[in-house]
């Protein structure tokens, strides 16, 4: 132990290139880190005792400015495009140097932690940061160890977090000033020019997609809990789908809410903690999260009332995308270790906003390729500059920012292993019903929370089901506590008509966007919908 932190690690920050620095911290507990955040002002203290930051200019991820570095040890795996973008490693080197030199004279915090629960595949990891509530954001998010058992961490990848650290897009090779870096062969990250949090977490989800396929387990972008009876439950889906909120449940044990291993002995979470997006929580609607905004949270982009202190959730004053940060074990039935056994069910979550995918419908294993390389969600008006009406997005495999392999790889994967398990696989929309987004109204979380406990606990699978005409999913007849009327979709709108053109135009950009995994197999591709 020492007076900075939690037992330095004889693996010292030099060996980063790190020097001529001010004060290291390693390892600080929540207390300390509040003390140098509001000293800072870069925080402040919530009446619950969260830790309130702002993040600046960006509010959310930055898919734009992150670049992998093309070199010999990784070139031909990676899925090079819009989504990896190459950068060279001279301008690797120029940015790195910059972010070293930028440590220079200051205060600097690291983090020891871990990413995987599973120790089998458990990745050593070291998060540096010039700033401390970072710093707790990634004891927050990763897999911490116990305090005093850190001297001889040795760290395999390390992520270099420099928020105030600009690029010159000229000399660098960068698309802004701010920039996100993977480095596979030094196994480095370099960070700056943005002080969203969510890059640290997602920088680690990318390098776990890349090293744990090539172990044989199946990374993927999903939540996970766990009845009494071992049944283990899968929520892919995209941010603000509901893989949190769902995955969330009272009478089920949480393994985690974003990002998860699948291997031959059973599913584990590869963080330690949750990042829930928190704009217009209540305790009513989501009281396991509620409950875990206290001290040792921190809430990014909240609005805060100056005098009380009390927060706004309801206010998107900063941003739609608030966010909050806490350890695992802050959600009352978090399983601790977060691992469990082989899922029974698998449920992909959309947020229909054009309001015509039935809220529950069951998928044969084809339909479920065909989803899950297709990862459909909407955009809706108000959430991204010049979106005016819904907008049809696809994301393959529910995660294609943070997937630094071809898409296949995951899919191959996924299809074996529900093949091998026997898992069902349900489609579950928590968007619109009775009309699209601004006619109709958002699904019923009630309804919602009622269909996963019935596809959970079978209830739903003895039932009988009918195809929908266009999309083909089988829809149940019934479901325990859910109006029979709100189960197929045409019987919620009043217009009819148009809802039959809402669908085949839906339809119509699903099987545009397919058009790139034509090579899937002919059984998948004639899993789409039939116009």
């Amino acid at each position: 132990m020492n007076a900075l932190g939690i037992c330095p690690s004889s693996y010292g920050v030099d060996r980063h290139g790190i020097v001529d620095h001010g004060t290291v911290y390693w390892n600080l507990p929540a207390a300390q880190v509040y003390e140098h955040t509001v000293r800072a002002s870069l925080g402040t203290i919530a009446a619950n005792g969260a830790l309130v930051v702002t993040t600046g200019k960006h509010t959310g991820r930055s898919p734009n400015d992150k670049f992998i570095v093309e070199e010999p040890s990784s070139k031909n795996d990676i899925w090079w495009g819009k989504v990896n973008r190459p950068i060279s490693e001279a301008q690797f080197d120029g940015l790195l140097t910059r972010v070293q030199k930028h440590f220079v004279g200051r205060e600097v915090f690291v983090r020891d932690c871990f990413a995987g629960a599973d120790p089998d595949y458990r990745l050593p990891i070291r998060v540096i940061n010039e700033s401390a509530w970072h710093n707790y954001f990634a004891a927050c998010l990763f897999i911490c160890p116990e305090p005093g058992s850190t001297a001889d961490h040795v760290p395999e990848y390390t992520i270099l977090n420099a928020p105030s650290c600009k690029a010159d897009p000229q000399q660098d090779g960068t698309n802004s000033e701010a920039f996100i870096v993977v480095h596979p062969g030094r196994k480095i990250v370099l960070i700056g020019g943005t002080a969203y949090a969510g890059e640290i977490k997602k920088s680690i989800f990318t390098i776990m997609n890349y090293l744990l396929p090539k172990q044989g387990v199946l990374s993927m972008h999903c939540s996970a809990n766990v009845g009494d009876g071992g049944d283990l439950a899968l929520f892919f889906g995209l941010s603000g789908t509901g893989k949190t909120t769902l995955s969330a449940d009272p009478e089920r044990a949480l393994i985690g809410d974003d990002e998860h291993g699948w291997s031959d002995t059973g599913v584990f979470n590869i963080e330690g903690g949750c990042y829930a997006k928190c704009i217009r929580l209540s305790e009513e609607s989501e009281p396991e999260i509620y409950r875990a905004i206290r001290f040792g949270c921190v809430l990014e982009n909240v609005d805060l009332d100056p005098e009380s202190r009390e927060i706004d959730f309801d206010s998107a004053a900063l941003t739609e995308n608030t966010r909050a940060a806490y350890p695992l074990e802050y959600i009352d039935n978090a399983r601790i270790p977060s691992v469990g056994p082989h899922p029974k069910n698998v449920i992909f979550l959309t947020c229909d906003a054009f309001g015509v995918l039935p809220p529950v419908s069951r998928l044969s294993p084809a339909q479920a390729m065909y989803h899950f390389l297709s990862g459909y969600t909407a955009k809706v008006a108000g959430t991204e500059a010049g979106v005016t009406e819904p907008q049809a997005t696809f994301s393959t495999c529910f995660g294609a920012p943070f997937l630094p392999l071809p898409p296949t790889t995951y899919a191959t994967m996924l299809g074996e292993k529900l093949a091998r398990h026997e898992a069902t696989c349900w489609l579950i929309n928590t968007g619109w019903s009775g009309g699209g987004y601004g006619v109709g109204k958002r699904m019923n979380i009630h309804h919602t929370r009622a269909m996963v406990r019935a596809a959970l606990s079978g209830d739903l699978a003895g039932g009988e089901f009918t195809p929908d005409p266009i999309f083909g999913v089988q829809i149940p007849a019934s479901c325990p506590d859910v109006p029979a009327e709100v189960l197929v979709p045409r019987n919620t709108w009043k217009d009819t008509a148009t809802f039959d053109r809402k669908a085949k135009e839906l339809a119509h950009l699903f099987t545009k966007n397919f058009a790139a995994f034509a090579d899937a197999g002919p059984d998948i591709v004639a899993a789409g919908p039939r116009i």
